[in-house]
Order: C-alpha cells, then sequence, then structure tokens
C-alpha cells in the first residue's frame, strides 16, 4: 500500500481512536476567530492557574494561559469517548461534520501509515497491508 492511499471512510480509526487526543493553539485559534463555538464546547481546557473548562467562551488572550487542549469533552469539560462531530450516514460511510476545520491530529492520521497496525481496527484501507 502507498503512502498516499485514500481513506475509505469506513468509520472506524475515529470510532477507537477520534477521543482522548490532544491538541494545540493552532488547532482552537481558527474555531475562537470565527466563532466557532459549536465545536469549541466540546474541548477540554486546562489552564496555567490549573482552572478547567471548556474552549466555550475562550478568547485570544486567553491562548498564552493554556497548558493543555483535550478532544473531545461533554459541556461540562468531562471527557467523552466519542467524536461528537462523527457521523455516519445513508451510504454507510462516515463523515466529519467539521472537516473543512477539523483538528490537526484528526487531519494528519492515516492508520495505513502508522509504524504499529493495529489489524484488530479493520481498517478497509488498512487490510490491504500484510502483517
Amino acid at each position: 500500500m502507498t503512502r498516499d492511499q485514500e481513506c475509505r471512510q469506513c468509520g472506524r480509526c475515529c470510532e477507537k481512536w477520534g477521543w482522548d487526543q490532544k491538541g494545540g493553539p493552532e488547532d482552537i485559534i481558527p474555531w475562537i476567530a470565527n466563532g466557532r463555538t459549536d465545536i469549541l464546547r466540546h474541548v477540554g481546557i486546562r489552564f496555567r492557574d490549573g482552572k478547567r473548562g471548556t474552549g466555550r467562551d475562550l478568547t485570544p488572550a486567553d491562548i498564552p494561559r493554556i497548558v493543555r487542549i483535550d478532544f473531545w469533552t461533554d459541556e461540562r469539560g468531562s471527557t467523552i469517548q466519542y467524536c461528537p462531530f462523527y457521523y455516519r450516514a445513508d451510504d454507510g460511510k462516515v463523515y466529519c461534520r467539521i472537516h473543512d476545520t477539523k483538528p490537526r491530529v484528526c487531519i494528519g492520521f492515516t492508520p495505513w501509515n502508522e509504524p504499529i497496525k493495529d489489524y484488530a481496527l479493520n481498517c478497509e484501507a488498512c487490510r490491504e497491508t500484510a502483517p
């Protein structure tokens, strides 16, 4: 399989790894600038002073005080075990409801290129590689 393998939109990687991921300021800055509270309310934030919350009320001035960004949380800031933007359509394919602005960790993930292949994941694209 080549490094430029196409995702088949089976959703298995999102189901298994689409939560409890870490992010950086570069992920949330555009969401703040564009008023994307629909996304930010699912982002866990930890500040230098130890306070925690969601990204819902963040401003650009808050960015330097952030020490940790967690994807994905409920509206109280507790980790949830699924991606709230995961959507399986009638065609059987999985779509990301925030595809055009999803976090870097999601954009860059290609399970067929990972050094340790999780064949139990049963990814349609990964199945074409030998263990």
